[in-house]
């Protein structure tokens, strides 16, 4: 399956999807000595970001958001890629810091955790290469 949307910040990569339904904050939500989830309302709590394709809805929070993003890149502990159905400014802001692949315009619903993705901002692509049905079983 390929999903069309916008490439936000250029670069490519293949990855492991990390999905979650609700906003990220990379400050508050994201511990930037670990690079896990740390806001225990969060669907991902505990998840580590770490070399994932972090797809989310949207970013929400303090501008200081984008240092902490730059600052996991920096330390190795950031995510490969980030896909969004809406870009928000403070996380499109650290992408470019840190030079991570983005896309946005994608509806992330349609991706799950665990799925096998490309990541191609470039043209704004994602394509599904191995997709994980319910309960963990790869479906191709």
């Amino acid at each position: 399956m390929v999903l069309r949307g916008r490439g936000i910040v250029e670069g490519y990569c293949k990855a492991e999807a990390l999905v979650s339904a609700k906003p990220i904050s990379f400050l508050g939500d994201v511990d930037p000595e670990t690079g896990k989830i740390i806001e225990k309302r969060h669907d991902l709590y505990g998840e580590s970001i770490r070399d994932k394709v972090l797809c989310f809805p949207h970013g929400h929070g303090s501008t200081v958001g984008s240092y902490v993003l730059y600052s996991l890149a920096k330390k190795g502990l950031a995510p490969k890629a980030i896909i969004n159905h809406k870009a928000d400014p403070v996380i499109v802001v650290g992408a470019v810091m840190a030079n991570i692949p983005m896309v946005d315009k994608i509806d992330v619903s349609k991706i799950r955790s665990g799925d096998l993705v490309e990541v191609d901002a470039y043209k704004g692509t994602v394509k599904i290469l191995k997709s994980v049905g319910v309960g963990g079983h790869v479906l191709n």
